[in-house]
């Protein structure tokens, strides 16, 4: 019984990072019905650079100043390389994202170059423990981070006005720019929120992946596994289902001999293609409707 309660201490922790990066992937489809491929190479830039400010700054000052930067260039990808194509079809926006994914992982690879750099860890060193589990500080940091994360969207979007534009825009962008809110820079914000959330993700993940160009691959996988899971359309439900895959794949890692830690990837996958097949919409997603 103990060790089954610390596999789902450390895939909590697990999966609040594929949390993280699945809130970014959400807010993006939300506001602009884009699936962002390129969302986990952004995070990782985004890592680069508060590990490259952290050479001369202390670190909480680098991080500040890492999501400052983020949330800027968000609203300029939106603005250079989204605008143009807005409105076209589906695979141009996906060809988009993912010419953007390989760009973005080219200069991080030619600025720092493909050498595995160590992160410094947040969160101080060492664990609680109770009842023979050991939670380290590290993974309640984590969490925190995410729920902090969490609860200030929750603020943003229900008490402010750039929020309540934020969800009008989601939900019927045509009926917000009658109403004469500026649809473009509504996006752009979206698309800025997005950068500065994922390159939480990033700095969360750098620590326990070590810090080079493609470390966010695996993580992008699992992303997209709970956001599918939870709703493409729900942010809240996007959090859970971080935390539902988290705990599902640190258990099959656990106690499936035949997958094990070498094939845990998969785990993700299954739950894409089981969640496509039997609740396209997700667990907290809402189902298109359409008046005929």
């Amino acid at each position: 019984m103990t060790d089954l309660v610390q596999q789902l201490v450390e895939g909590l922790s697990a999966g609040a990072i594929y949390a993280g990066l699945a809130l970014a992937l959400v807010l993006i489809y939300r506001f602009t019905g884009i699936v962002n491929f390129a969302q986990g190479e952004l995070a990782m830039f985004s890592a680069f650079l508060a590990w490259q400010l952290s050479q001369t700054l202390p670190f909480w000052a680098a991080l500040i100043l890492t999501l400052a930067i983020s949330f800027a260039a968000g609203m300029v990808i939106e603005r250079v390389v989204i605008r143009p194509v807005e409105g076209a079809p589906e695979i141009t926006l996906v060809i988009v994202t993912v010419g953007l994914f390989f760009t973005v992982n080219a200069v991080a690879g030619w600025i720092w170059s493909y050498q595995v750099k160590s992160f410094p860890n947040p969160f101080p060193d060492g664990a609680f423990r109770g009842g023979g589990v050991s939670v380290g500080f590290g993974s309640l940091g984590v969490l925190a981070v995410v729920g902090v994360v969490m609860g200030l969207l929750y603020l943003l979007f229900r008490y402010t006005g750039i929020g309540l534009a934020m969800r009008a825009v989601a939900c019927n962008p045509q009926s917000a720019r009658l109403v004469g809110i500026r649809v473009g820079t509504v996006l752009a914000l979206g698309w800025g929120l997005a950068a500065l959330v994922g390159s939480v993700s990033g700095v969360l993940s750098a620590p326990l992946l070590f810090l080079e160009p493609n470390m966010m691959g695996g993580v992008l996988i699992y992303a997209f596994a709970a956001a599918t899971l939870g709703g493409f359309d729900s942010p809240g439900g996007a959090v859970a289902g971080g935390l539902i895959v988290g705990v599902a794949e640190t258990l099959t890692g656990a106690y499936v001999d035949a997958i094990g830690t070498e094939l845990k990837i998969g785990v993700p996958l299954v739950i894409i293609l089981g969640v496509l097949l039997l609740r396209p919409q997700g667990l907290f997603g809402h189902a298109a409707v359409e008046r005929v």
